[in-house]
């Protein structure tokens, strides 16, 4: 019989400047699971008034990012135009394709008020033909989510299919992303629907097969091999698979791609931007006049 449990990724620290985030993907032995190839759990973080995040305009391309909240809200601005707030519970889905730069920022009300931020920001490597396609931005509230609860469970599909429920967002590949609370002792029975799935506890601890797994720890599954889940105390966690990636995927900074060629000429792209005052394909979103430079290495 082949375990269901394949291994633990513990999160990395790491400062984006101002708050911490564990680093969970990419993982040395585990680059991606499904189409996710990096995911960060920030928070809890509180700020005090007049304090909060500000995530200058940076670029992206061949991904989409996936930003979640369960505490706080922050203002999304990106080079389409689009100036969106997200709260608890929403979706905002931003897929890059050739390329995208966008902010990400703490709304005025609640860096005057002082507040808490909590959350998971993930990135979805995009299939090969779809790697070049035009940047566009979707945001889904929570409402419009599907809520499936079965026996001490309450699911939400944030993307793709799961349960018997369709999220809205529109994926471009097959895609597996959940947000799940257990009450204690409750199970929760994963597929093999998805190839390759993983687990990550937000908050809480769960047994797999007789594994304990804590939290602030990701779950990895074996591929194709269905699994149970127990919460052993109240718990909160995130599904997420899907489908393996077409090939490998390059990382770097904020850019993901399939092939060297789009990788240089990203970096060449957003070097020389600010001098032709993003007249290019890199354009600061409306309202904005701080960037992040290319870093050096």
């Amino acid at each position: 019989m082949v375990a269901a449990l394949d291994m633990l990724i513990a999160p990395r620290r790491r400062d984006l400047g101002g708050f911490e985030v564990g680093r969970v993907l990419p993982y040395m032995h585990r680059r991606s699971v499904g189409p996710f190839v990096f995911f960060d759990h920030m928070g809890p973080a509180d700020f005090a008034p007049g304090k909060g995040i500000d995530v200058r305009a940076h670029p992206h391309i061949g991904l989409a990012t996936v930003t979640y909240l369960f505490e706080g809200a922050f203002m999304h601005r990106d080079s389409l135009g689009t100036v969106q707030r997200i709260a608890p519970g929403d979706m905002n889905w931003m897929t890059a394709g050739r390329g995208i730069v966008h902010s990400e920022r703490s709304p005025d009300d609640l860096r005057a008020a002082g507040h808490r931020v909590h959350g998971i920001q993930s990135w979805v490597a995009l299939p090969k033909e779809a790697e070049e396609t035009a940047a566009a931005f979707a945001h889904h509230p929570a409402a419009t989510l599907p809520v499936v609860k079965q026996n001490g469970v309450t699911l939400r599909v944030i993307a793709g299919s799961a349960y018997g429920a369709t999220s809205p967002v529109k994926v471009l590949s097959p895609t597996l992303y959940v947000e799940a609370q257990l009450e204690a002792g409750a199970t929760l029975a994963i597929s093999s629907e998805h190839a390759e799935r993983a687990v990550y506890v937000v908050e809480g601890a769960l047994e797999i097969e007789g594994s304990a797994v804590p939290a602030l720890q990701m779950a990895v599954l074996t591929a194709n091999v269905p699994a149970n889940i127990t919460a052993t105390v109240p718990s909160r966690v995130m599904i997420l698979g899907g489908a393996p990636l077409d090939g490998p995927r390059q990382m770097w900074w904020n850019f993901v791609a399939s092939s060297d060629a789009l990788m240089q000429r990203a970096k060449a792209e957003w070097a020389v931007a600010p001098a032709q005052n993003w007249s290019g394909e890199f354009q600061l979103p409306p309202g904005e006049s701080e960037f992040i430079p290319l870093p050096e290495s």
